[in-house]
């Protein structure tokens, strides 16, 4: 039995600590009375929502994880495919959302690093990391009458965006700061605005990485009487409370003195963990490999012995500090970052030492694997806490959601910004552009709005914060074509001769159109990634997932989950993707703005047989054919144009048909892949419009095209111009390559590539707009992305 030698703990100390009175009364009969100190705070953290998916964890057995390349699943650090050659991609993504709101910079910064940590954990290199950013409205834009009578909505959403680009700022600086200094590019990633993240940003953070098959690594601990060592950066005070205090809860008044709870990460530390790891696994001296992330020590070693079936023994006296007094249960919980936990034969202990040496990496034997199926912290010989394994880690209470779908639509409508986007650029597209109406925007004025709205205008200036290219793999960096490619092998060694094989990755998720729709909205965010895949040409292997939701002890939150992931499971098993893992962000959502849009990030990885045919966006060839590819359907419904008209969301959204969109992408990538397009980019954010003004811009050229009369409505074509679908592609190319594909997919013809205008014809309205001013446009946002 544990000596407390001081008075327990009670009631109030385990509410204050998140958990509820019931899960206390269960912590008391695991432990056969109440716990002490050490041991209460243990259980708090792995029985919080953040660790334990109490929430969620019934709705995530429902998703498909087997697969035919699958190497490994959920349940490990990351998960991993096979891609050919003897070896593996591990990946993963991961949130940060309440640490980054409360100080974004460490916030983003460590998530990159604990990202990171996940995919050496399993023995691979990293190789790339995403982003997926979710902030508040950054441009204080309200109607002209608002403005001019200083209105409280003028000052409330000049206080939003002023926090928008404080955390903006904050999130790419941080993940900036970890990713280059490491030495890892970052390949890609998006971020939106949008007014329910004001107060709850997200911050999520997808890493993958290459190791030879038989080199991965369990985390599942073996071997009774083998030596537990702790290595890497020493334990301090900061991150404590990180998991339970802020990842568990939603957002309040008082954050700011939440920081002392965010860790703090050291990239350069983290490099040298990363190098001495992935040394310590080469060289076989290792038996079970786990990082250090979320509740520390506590969750690391519990959960290590839980997979293992085996028990733990720790004394903190031995856990290198960083500060002297330190109080034993703190030990335990610091989420100090760049620290790593290993299982190794007593033999070989003195060569894993030798080794963290080398490296100037700290290290310390900290403990021993037991039979006892218990987690024991001792303080030299003292035992301050005990705890049966299976409690800490598998008895947590599972909670059974009580969905109900709300009768009208939770979130508030958009204020209208379109005027305002249009005076901004007020003379432009004159040139043949007819009015759509008395008073109305003609459709060059709106797409030109478009362009320069928050969610659509370059993030070029944004991506040149990060260093794309750096390991020398990358083959498409961000905004040259619709998912990042990299070379499985350093471009450096490849032979002239060579096919050089790659993999292909993408992030998504249009949390608007989730929010109107959880199921279709979900189903959409999958195509959305395994179309940008198809772009490249690139078939997709495995699926990592970030559900990012509200409070879901409440009704409508818990309806928004469970249709979601009902969502994410008919997508996968349409386009028989395997989930490899993943991560849910639960309660964000805060008393001032609400839950945020539901946002379940999705993350793709695929593969290419060549790189040197991995598809463009822009436009290529002056001459070369243009034409649709799939089911064209656009919607008006939750699309770009209608937040910036002001329109409430929807309560649902058009079905989707999830065969005719996989037929749809299954023949656009043999397309890619046989090499008969210059370029493939599927309709996304702005329709068709928006489509072929990035398809211009990206490639330098222009375009003239016809929209045919079948695809137009009584509103002179802004529905086929802006409306939104699924699974439809803007191809360019040669027209006996265009036609063989349109032999077996749906396809039209819509004009050529040439000239310095984008020229589209929508009877009864047409638009004629020079490169030069979708540039302009298209760049207005230059400084808010500096």
């Amino acid at each position: 039995m544990a000596d407390s030698q001081q008075t327990l703990p009670g009631l109030q100390d385990a509410l204050a600590l998140g958990l509820t009175e019931s899960e206390y009364e269960l912590v008391c009969e695991k432990q056969g009375g109440p716990p002490n100190v050490v041991e209460l705070a243990m259980y708090s953290l792995l029985w919080s929502e953040h660790c334990a998916y109490k929430h969620s964890k019934k709705l995530l057995r429902t998703l498909p994880t087997q697969g035919s390349r699958l190497v490994m699943g959920p349940g490990e650090n990351a998960g991993a495919v096979d891609i050919g050659d003897g070896l593996v991609c591990a990946f993963k993504v991961e949130s940060h959302n309440h640490p980054s709101a409360v100080e974004p910079f460490q916030g983003a910064a460590t998530g990159v690093g604990g990202i990171l940590r996940d995919i050496f954990a399993i023995g691979a290199r990293p190789i790339a990391v995403l982003d997926s950013l979710r902030f508040g409205e950054p441009l204080a834009v309200v109607g002209d009458a608002e403005a001019s009578s200083g209105s409280s909505s003028q000052d409330d959403a000049s206080a939003q965006a002023r926090r928008a680009r404080y955390l903006l700022d904050g999130a790419v600086a941080g993940i900036a700061h970890y990713g280059n200094s490491v030495g890892v590019p970052t390949i890609g990633g998006e971020v939106y605005f949008e007014g329910p993240y004001g107060q709850s940003c997200l911050v999520n953070a997808m890493a993958l990485g290459i190791a030879p098959r038989e080199r991965l690594m369990s985390s599942a601990a073996v071997g009774v009487g083998n030596t537990i060592v702790l290595f890497g950066a020493s334990t301090g005070r900061d991150g404590i409370g990180g998991a339970s205090v802020l990842a568990s809860a939603e957002l309040g008044q008082d954050d700011g003195g939440k920081r002392p709870t965010v860790q703090v990460g050291d990239p350069f530390e983290g490099k040298k963990l990363l190098e001495c790891s992935l040394e310590l696994v080469e060289c076989g001296l290792l038996a079970t490999l786990q990082d250090l992330g979320a509740a520390g020590l506590t969750s690391s070693a519990a959960e290590m012995a839980a997979k293992g079936g085996l028990g733990v023994d720790l004394d903190v006296a031995r856990v290198p500090l960083r500060e002297a007094d330190m109080e034993p249960f703190e030990i335990m919980v610091s989420e100090s970052q760049e620290r790593m936990l290993c299982v190794v034969t007593p033999d070989k202990v003195e060569q894993v030492l030798e080794v963290c040496a080398r490296w100037e990496v700290g290290g310390a034997a900290i403990g021993e694997v037991t039979g006892t199926g218990k987690v024991r912290v001792l303080d030299g010989e003292r035992v301050i806490g005990e705890m049966p394994v299976a409690a800490l880690v598998d008895d947590c209470p599972l909670y059974d959601l009580q969905p109900q779908r709300p009768q009208a639509q939770i979130y508030p409508a958009p204020a209208a910004t379109l005027d305002a986007l249009v005076s901004q650029g007020a003379g432009a597209g004159s040139g043949g552009a007819q009015p759509r109406g008395s008073g109305s925007p003609n459709p060059a004025e709106i797409l030109l709005a478009l362009l320069r709205s928050p969610n659509i205008a370059s993030r070029r200036p944004l991506f040149e914060h990060y260093d794309p290219v750096v390991q020398s793999r990358t083959v498409r960096r961000p905004q040259t074509a619709d998912a990042a490619v990299l070379a499985i092998h350093p471009l450096t060694a490849r032979d002239s001769q060579e096919t050089l094989r790659g993999i292909a990755v993408s992030i998504d998720c249009n949390g608007r159109r989730v929010a109107a729709d959880p199921r279709q909205g979900t189903i959409a965010a999958v195509l959305e990634c395994a179309a940008n895949l198809a772009c490249v040409g690139a078939e997709p292997l495995g699926l990592t997932d970030n559900l990012n939701f509200g409070n879901p002890e409440k009704p409508h939150i818990a309806w928004q989950l469970q249709e979601s992931v009902a969502g994410l499971r008919e997508a996968c098993l349409a386009l028989d993707v395997p989930v490899v893992g993943g991560n849910v962000s639960l309660y964000n959502e805060s008393a001032s703005s609400g839950p945020i849009y539901p946002t379940p990030v999705i993350g793709m990885v695929g593969e290419l047989p060549d790189v040197a045919r991995a598809g463009r966006l822009g436009f290529q060839r002056a001459g070369d054919a243009i034409a649709l590819v799939g089911n064209f359907a656009p919607s008006p419904a939750a699309s770009e144009l209608a937040k910036l008209c002001g329109e409430q969301l929807p309560q649902e959204l058009p079905a989707i048909d999830l065969d005719g969109a996989v037929a749809t992408i299954v023949a656009l990538r043999e397309a890619v892949r046989q090499g008969g397009l210059a370029s493939a980019h599927d309709l996304a954010e702005g329709g068709l419009a928006v489509a072929l003004a990035e398809c211009c811009l990206a490639g330098g050229l222009g375009a003239q095209l016809r929209v045919p009369a079948e695809f137009l409505d009584e509103e002179g074509g802004v529905a086929a111009l802006f409306g939104e679908g699924p699974a439809c592609f803007l191809v360019s190319g040669e027209q006996a390559a265009l036609r063989r594909l349109g032999e077996r997919i749906e396809l039209t013809l819509l004009g050529e590539v040439g000239g310095e205008d984008l020229v589209i014809e929508a009877q009864p309205t047409a638009l004629r707009l020079s490169l030069a001013e979708l540039e302009q446009a298209h760049g207005a946002l230059a400084e808010l992305f500096a």
